[in-house]
């Protein structure tokens, strides 16, 4: 018991759910449920009963938290491992990768890598070639304002009066 206490308390220091932290919050919730119910006996009282359904549903949506997190840091670490699994396989494969053409290399893969790297669009790629930016003068007149414009639009209204 002792040990648990003292666990219990360097849980709570701890980030992440413990199980003595899991423990100590079922056994708080049962102890909870059992007092409602004893209140519920000695009264009669509707209210109790209400308190209960609460306890109940705040009791089960704590564990379900509690099992989808676990769930999710069981993903994380298998993902972690596949990745360092990867990054392993990576880094010896770095060196006999298939695709050196000198000295009758495996030239089929080298073809596969290059085909795959011409379908990549760059960003001048993208639009047969790079275009120019408009400088201030070689710009339309309804592409941006100047203050002429303005002008022109101030004796119109000067005309109206």
């Amino acid at each position: 018991m002792a040990n648990f206490l003292s666990d219990l308390f360097n849980s709570i220091f701890t980030p992440g759910v413990t199980p003595s932290i899991i423990i100590a919050t079922n056994v708080s919730f049962a102890a909870l449920q059992l007092v409602l119910l004893v209140l519920l006996v000695l009264t009669y009282s509707v209210h109790f009963v209400v308190l209960s359904f609460l306890c109940a549903g705040l009791w089960w949506a704590i564990n379900w938290f509690v099992t989808e997190l676990e769930a999710a840091n069981q993903k994380e670490k298998e993902g972690k491992q596949l990745r360092d699994a990867r990054r392993g396989q990576d880094d010896q494969g770095a060196d006999d990768s298939g695709t050196e053409t000198e000295g009758g290399g495996n030239q089929s893969e080298g073809a596969v890598v290059a085909s795959k790297s011409e379908g990549l669009l760059r960003p001048d790629d993208a639009r047969g070639a790079l275009r120019k930016r408009r400088s201030l003068g070689e710009a339309s007149s309804g592409d941006l304002s100047t203050d002429s414009e303005w002008d022109k639009v101030e004796e119109a209204g000067d005309m109206d009066k």
